[in-house]
């Protein structure tokens, strides 16, 4: 790969920023295109004098061959891989605006696709969703079971994948679709509203506040770090399969659950608030992840609680941070 350049779309955000700190790190020249709806220049400061990085501002709703230009890309090598993780990522925004979930998340993925096909990419890896499920009665859940999405997220994220599959029986383009269970970590700013239950309870037990829990809190999901996800991507593209992958840990965390790891993380007593339950919440939800394992061999996943102390850590230090500044 180190002889080609990589092309990360949403590397500006909180995911992609931690997939181009991996890339970057291991050598790679990185192109980031990003639209900065949600993503900040601040996730990629280290890299902003690198001669192997570029910042492009674009959005995928529209032609990516009038923002990657040959002039713009003039002197560094032609993209081998992308990495698509530009998207519109709430349910909830889903229903509120669906016309601008299917602009990003669907029409993005064709324009990225048509780019790709044109310019020659070897492989493509892209960001979908366990929310392509739907509610299943079946944990941990296969990538063969039936797709049931519940939100107009989830129908434009498997929308994407069939996209995907039809490129490469087209036009013979590879790519590996990974599924995100419930991805966590440092940079997952509970200020927007794209962030997970996660940012937003530790942002609340930070400032001694009851966290608030949709519906009986009974709900689960596999939550995973997003420093195993960035690495579970880069293995991805360097294997031999093609096709849908789940990433996660195979694990089911109770929501309730997790508001006491977070609690207990920061010594307090505090207390639930429950809230009615979303639309569109999916009931339990854990990966089988035995094709991860059998195609990227075994990986050394982040355990919960050492994870969520590193992503307490980093909202602590956020917080400390903006009381200083002036």
């Amino acid at each position: 790969m180190k002889d080609l350049a990589i092309l990360v779309t949403g590397g500006a955000g909180f995911i992609g920023s931690h997939l181009v700190d991996l890339l970057m790190d291991t050598g790679h020249t990185v192109f980031v295109l990003d639209d900065l709806s949600t993503g900040s220049l601040d996730n990629l400061r280290r890299w902003s004098e690198n001669e192997r990085f570029m910042f492009i501002r674009g959005d995928v709703s529209e032609s990516l061959d009038s923002v990657l230009t040959p002039s713009k890309l003039g002197g560094a090598p032609p993209i081998g891989h992308i990495f698509h993780l530009a998207a519109r990522v709430d349910v909830t925004s889903s229903f509120q605006h669906p016309a601008d979930d299917i602009r990003v998340n669907y029409l993005g993925t064709l324009n990225v696709l048509e780019y790709a096909m044109k310019t020659g990419v070897k492989k493509m890896v892209y960001a979908s969703s366990a929310a392509i499920f739907g509610d299943t009665t079946v944990i941990p859940v296969r990538e063969e079971e039936a797709k049931k999405p519940l939100s107009p997220y989830g129908l434009n994220k498997l929308s994407s994948e069939n996209l995907l599959r039809i490129y490469r029986e087209q036009y013979g383009l590879s790519y590996v679709a990974t599924r995100f269970f419930n991805v966590y970590g440092e940079r997952q700013s509970p200020d927007s509203p794209y962030s997970g239950v996660i940012s937003r309870f530790m942002d609340r037990a930070l400032s001694s506040e009851p966290l608030m829990v949709y519906g009986d809190g009974m709900q689960t999901r596999d939550f995973i770090y997003v420093g195993d996800v960035a690495r579970i991507m880069v293995m991805a593209a360097g294997s031999r399969y093609c096709g849908e992958m789940n990433v996660g840990t195979g694990k089911e965390t109770s929501i309730s659950s997790l508001a006491d790891i977070i609690k207990g993380l920061t010594g307090k007593d505090l207390k639930n608030v429950n809230l009615p339950e979303r639309k569109g919440e999916i009931q339990r939800s854990a990966a089988d992840t035995r094709k991860m394992e059998e195609y990227l061999g075994p990986l050394d996943l982040t355990d919960l609680k050492e994870g969520l102390a590193r992503t307490m850590k980093w909202h602590s230090s956020r917080r400390d941070e903006e009381r200083v500044v002036p």
